[in-house]
């Protein structure tokens, strides 16, 4: 259906797109997969290798916040900059820990479009009723976020193992439960996949790197760099949206979606 060159560079968008908005990236990536038929041990490993030039552009957009502690002379920003790296590390602990003991299972059964479906839409629905629950903000700051907070934030995430939740609306929802401004919810899950999907990606080429030939390390770097550069500009795009908008969208477009890939795959099958 796709040229070999151009289904890399098609992920690489859906990738770039969706990875930090509340809507699943895998989700969408399980779900082109399925409609093009790219699978195999390749296309598993290049699904998640993808996710790491997305993160890269967290990295670039959020660089002088996150390494201040190396290039600021300001002994504030420096304290600040090592307390953001602080906070990530101990919120990304319950997934390690949980992806070590369970991924295998979760991939093994969780892995398919009825899965996404279900997710897309029970994720929709909480992201509304959210929205439409008044709360109290307390944290309009990372710099009054509690390390247990972050750890708790962190156990939320562990909930988008199951493809479909959206590590990014795990995160969101699991900070503004806690009283979190959108924003800050919004930017901690930024930085909570900094790890998360360097270990995954790291990883996943350990397992499936021997798969590659020339044709996969170019079809690998098609999708790499366009996922970089795609969410370089959606992440901008984002904070400004949800500084002036709420979730609610993103929850309607959730269930409009999971409905429509439940209808589809119930009927061809």
């Amino acid at each position: 259906m796709f040229d070999q060159y151009v289904l890399p560079a098609l992920l690489g968008i859906v990738e770039g797109v969706t990875e930090f908005l509340p809507i699943s990236s895998t989700g969408h990536l399980i779900i082109v997969n399925e409609f093009t038929g790219f699978t195999g041990p390749f296309a598993k490993m290049f699904d998640v290798v993808i996710q790491l030039g997305a993160i890269l552009a967290v990295v670039v957009l959020y660089r002088n916040r996150l390494f201040s502690f190396i290039t600021s002379k300001d002994a504030d920003e420096r304290r600040r900059s090592f307390s953001i790296w602080l906070k990530t590390m101990v919120g990304v602990l319950p997934a390690f820990v949980v992806g070590f003991l369970f991924w295998k299972h979760i991939k093994a059964y969780l892995f398919n479009p009825f899965v996404v479906a279900a997710a897309l839409i029970v994720g929709g629905v909480i992201l509304i009723i959210i929205e439409k629950t008044e709360r109290k903000v307390r944290m309009l700051d990372m710099d009054v976020m509690g390390y247990k907070t972050a750890f708790v934030i962190g156990l939320v995430q562990c909930l988008a193992m199951v493809p479909g939740t959206s590590r990014s609306a795990a995160t969101i929802i699991g900070a503004m439960m806690l009283g979190a401004s959108r924003t800050v919810a919004a930017e901690f899950s930024f930085f909570l996949a900094i790890p998360t999907m360097a270990a995954a990606s790291g990883y996943s080429l350990f397992r499936y790197g021997s798969v590659m030939g020339e044709t996969e390390m170019i079809r690998l770097s098609i999708g790499f760099f366009v996922s970089f550069a795609v969410a370089y500009g959606v992440i901008a795009a984002f904070i400004r949206f949800i500084s002036k908008h709420d979730f609610a969208p993103f929850g309607y477009y959730r269930i409009a979606l999971g409905v429509a890939v439940l209808a589809y795959f119930l009927a061809v099958r």
